[in-house]
């Protein structure tokens, strides 16, 4: 049985906390507190007898103990009810941000009603594979060496000697061989056996069985960045590539307990701020007439000796000849006050960019509030410059959120919409 807690950003978890699947006990302090180590984690940190989780969100899988870690973009207390939206809202913005919606028939059908951001990872990767072997492993050539009893390829005279002087019959060659024994299978299997060890969630166990019986045994690899930078997909292979990307985002995550083997922990974890600038810029760039780019820079400091330093917007749209720029944060306001260094950065925009209009976009069912610079010769008038503060209502059914996007932003723009 999977010990299951959830939880909301910048929440703190004490030990001996009880949740409705689970609850935060020695064992689990104890494994949060390896992991945490002495260099630390960016997902949370130790405070006495438990620990506080930060902007991140996703989930951290440490041996049967699954916590699960929320958005939250509003002041209700949370329950039941919040958890379900808010966990749907994140598993809605990762499908749009990471393309999900978008790759073929495999995704339409998904099967399991999500329990946790992991059980939707898990199963994305077994549909995926599920349609690979449906519509056939490809096959790629590559060298190998053997002793065989035919002359093909080319014979490496040295070995041959080396093996050969009895078996005169056998040949020690270098040929083609034409199969499905590649990298990118190598990099499958191995995150099929990651499935089998991480899966907690009965529903699919059978499902990653079947998967073993049809998909062909493949040797053990270390996996690292660079074994993913290194591939290449072609035509051929183009449909590999949902299923490698999250093999990547599961096998990088993943930290074996080489100690005791038991508390092996998965880190799925996602940098909210991050996050919701993507889906931001996701949404928009579904718009039409206008063009959207993301974090654009331009020189902003040269210091004598030294780097320069930039400056770099989240969101830059231009429309004919107009120029509007965003910073997107995702937090609560208080009293519909940003921070003065976000002002700052906001008037920066205006001259760098040339922007006509500047917004720093948050979560929240506000109207938009909008401001004026203060003339800098005339301290008592206010400039041509502006600033808003737009608030984007959070919407559950994502499709419907990104158009609510989508229309704000054209009418903050000054477009009907």
């Amino acid at each position: 049985m999977r010990n299951h807690i959830a939880v909301f950003e910048h929440q703190s978890v004490k030990l001996g906390q009880e949740f409705p699947d689970g609850k935060f006990g020695s064992e689990e302090l104890f494994a949060f507190q390896k992991f945490y180590g002495d260099k630390g984690v960016p997902y949370y940190d130790l405070i006495n007898n438990g620990i506080r989780f930060k902007e991140f969100v996703g989930v951290i899988q440490i041996g049967n103990t699954l916590v699960e870690v929320l958005p939250k973009a509003d002041k209700k207390a949370p329950d039941l009810g919040s958890e379900s939206k808010w966990r749907a809202v994140l598993i809605g913005m990762l499908k749009a941000v990471h393309g999900f919606e978008l790759h073929s028939p495999s995704f339409s059908s998904l099967k399991l009603k999500s329990n946790s951001i992991l059980d939707l990872y898990v199963e994305l990767l077994i549909q995926e594979v599920e349609f690979l072997l449906h519509t056939g492993l490809v096959k790629k050539y590559r060298k190998e060496n053997g002793n065989i009893n035919s002359l093909k390829g080319t014979l490496q005279f040295g070995k041959h000697i080396q093996y050969n002087l009895v078996h005169q019959e056998r040949f020690f060659v270098r040929h083609n061989m034409y199969d499905v024994l590649h990298q990118i299978h190598f990099i499958l299997y191995k995150a099929l056996r990651l499935l089998k060890l991480i899966n907690t969630n009965q529903v699919l166990h059978s499902r990653i069985g079947a998967l073993f019986l049809h998909f062909p045994e493949m040797p053990d690899i270390k996996v690292s960045e660079n074994t993913f930078g290194c591939l290449v997909l072609d035509r051929k292979t183009k449909a590999y590539g949902k299923a490698l990307e999250i093999a990547k985002l599961l096998l990088l995550q993943y930290h074996p307990d080489l100690s005791k083997g038991r508390n092996h922990v998965l880190a799925l974890m996602f940098d909210m701020n991050l996050l919701w600038e993507k889906f931001v810029f996701i949404s928009l760039k579904k718009q039409k007439n206008i063009r959207v780019f993301a974090q654009n820079s331009k020189n902003f400091w040269n210091p004598t000796g030294g780097q320069r330093r930039t400056i770099r917007p989240d969101i830059r749209i231009t429309r004919g000849k107009e120029t509007f720029v965003f910073d997107t944060k995702w937090k609560l306001l208080p009293d519909n006050k940003p921070s003065v260094e976000d002002i700052r950065q906001m008037y920066a925009y205006h001259h760098y960019f040339k922007s006509d209009k500047v917004a720093l976009v948050y979560p929240g069912d506000f109207p938009t509030v909008s401001g004026k610079y203060v003339d800098i010769e005339n301290q008592k008038e206010d400039s041509a410059l502006e600033c808003s503060l737009m608030f984007i209502q959070v919407i559950q059914e994502i499709k419907n959120w990104q158009k609510e996007i989508g229309e704000k932003v054209k009418i903050w723009m000054g477009e009907e919409t």
